[in-house]
């Protein structure tokens, strides 16, 4: 899988699992140190971008679930 494979979804196109599984694959590839530069410049810019899509998955989650309590504890007041 290289960055020019015109399959590839974008980071923000993948579902959570989608893009912490394609993070794993691509830490244990850069862990084993087989790839040529190149190819590990590849895969670590596209590990970089799924970090950062992850990040803000994550934080969109917990802004969902902090509105979520606030709504709780209103209706708990009412």
């Amino acid at each position: 899988m290289t960055m020019e494979d015109s399959t590839l979804k974008s980071p923000e196109e993948m579902t959570f699992g989608e893009a912490l599984a394609e993070l794993e694959g691509i830490v244990g590839s850069l862990e084993g140190g087989q790839l040529e530069l190149e190819t590990s410049l590849e895969r670590y810019e596209r590990g970089v971008a799924l970090l950062r899509s992850l990040q803000t998955k994550l934080s969109e989650a917990q802004q969902k679930v902090t509105t979520l309590i606030g709504e709780l504890e209103v209706d708990d007041t009412e």
